[in-house]
């Protein structure tokens, strides 16, 4: 086909030819924003062959005229606040639906903040290219505005604003909003991140958004067995054509048999997955406990204590409104065992979360917690404690 009469060719294509081009389109974007971007300029996980990268950084340009630096930044700043004062998009302080509608000028908001540039965009790439495209940031899109019109005609245009909007409003929009809003958790974060679906390909993968807060430096986002992460399988497909080499994936957790102290190794895997551990606390001790408090009650475990509070009892409630965190306190408090749980979940908590004293006094604190569980008189915790004393690290090979 000759190149300059292409025009005359895709210009008169059927509907569905436009919606799949434009399909595919918002696919490269999206693969480049959570593999370039995200995975292996924000969090190091990841390092792609240059021509690999190039490519990334000049469809990326093209697409949505987002600098290197300024999303980097704008995203370790929110890892580093998230769900705080200082977030540059929370919806616990910005609202859902502005975060949902209006998260692209949330993220030029911290964008345009020099301090948190200087602060959170150390590393990124500062060559000529780069210099060239944060120069010359909107010609990008104009580009794609003029090769899409001239390729497929009028259809070109309502192709471009899907592709100026994709990002935009799946990531900044949703992802950033809805990613701290509805969905399921598998890790007790200190934040709110949920994953939207177990399968992350519509966004690339970071529909796993809970998956990544547990662990931020994984280049793999899938931790389950039934989830499904569509950029891993694209890093997967790079390192067989040898153009990427994984660096971090989220550790695996073990569970050695009799072990009678807290040892090294424990306190190795624990400090590496104190969100897993922290899971397992509400999964196998506050989980039993109140189906334990519901028999003798005579009453279902949602009628005891609603689905929400009970998710409350992981954080002290931090998440929950007034009104709902009173009323969970005020059914702790006329149950001392339960109340005794909470006690022994936030005691842990301080453990695993001490920065200032070294790792033999966090082991010490760490063995002198489990004999102190041990010595309770309730099984549901001095079996966690028995569990915890044998936690270490399998292979993190991905």
């Amino acid at each position: 086909m000759d190149f300059l009469n292409a025009h005359a060719v895709w210009a008169h294509g059927p509907f569905y030819l436009y919606v799949l081009l434009t399909m595919i389109d918002t696919h490269i974007t999206t693969t480049c924003v959570t593999l370039y971007l995200h995975r292996a300029q924000t969090h190091r996980s990841i390092k792609f062959h240059p021509v690999i990268e190039h490519l990334m950084r000049l469809w990326l340009w093209l697409r949505t005229a987002m600098p290197t630096q300024e999303w980097v930044a704008v995203h370790r700043c929110h890892h580093a606040y998230v769900d705080r004062e200082g977030d540059p998009h929370s919806p616990i302080f910005f609202g859902i639906w502005r975060v949902v509608l209006f998260g692209t000028k949330l993220y030029h908001d911290a964008a345009n903040d020099p301090e948190i540039i200087e602060q959170y965009g150390k590393g990124t790439p500062r060559d000529f290219v780069e210099t060239l495209y944060h120069k010359y940031s909107l010609l990008g899109p104009v580009v794609t505005l003029v090769t899409n019109v001239w390729l497929f005609g009028a259809w070109g245009i309502g192709m471009w604003l899907v592709e100026m909007a994709w990002i935009p409003f799946f990531a900044a929009g949703v992802i950033n909003g809805l990613g701290h809003w509805w969905g399921y958790r598998n890790f007790q974060t200190d934040d709110t991140a949920t994953n939207l679906t177990p399968w992350g390909v519509w966004i690339g993968g970071e529909e796993l958004h809970n998956n990544h807060h547990a662990f931020p430096s994984s280049a793999k986002f899938a931790l389950r067995r039934w989830e499904f992460d569509i950029g891993w399988a694209t890093i997967r497909l790079f390192q067989s054509l040898r153009m990427a080499k994984v660096l971090r994936v989220a550790p695996r957790l073990d569970v050695r048999p009799n072990i009678k102290v807290p040892d090294a190794e424990t306190l190795k895997a624990l400090l590496a997955i104190r969100f897993q551990a922290m899971t397992d606390f509400q999964r196998n001790v506050f989980k039993p406990a109140l189906r334990e408090e519901a028999r003798a009650a005579g009453a279902r475990l949602r009628a005891l204590l609603p689905r929400k509070l009970r998710s409350g009892l992981a954080d002290d409630g931090r998440w929950l409104k007034p009104a709902a965190r009173q009323q969970l306190q005020a059914f702790v408090a006329q149950r001392p065992r339960i109340g005794a749980l909470v006690e022994h979940r936030r005691r842990l908590a301080a453990v695993l979360e001490a920065r200032s004293q070294s790792a033999g006094d966090t082991l010490h604190a760490l063995q002198a917690w489990c004999s102190e569980a041990e010595a309770s008189g309730i099984r549901v915790l001095q079996e966690f404690s028995a569990r915890l004393k044998g936690y270490s690290l399998q292979s993190t090979r991905g």
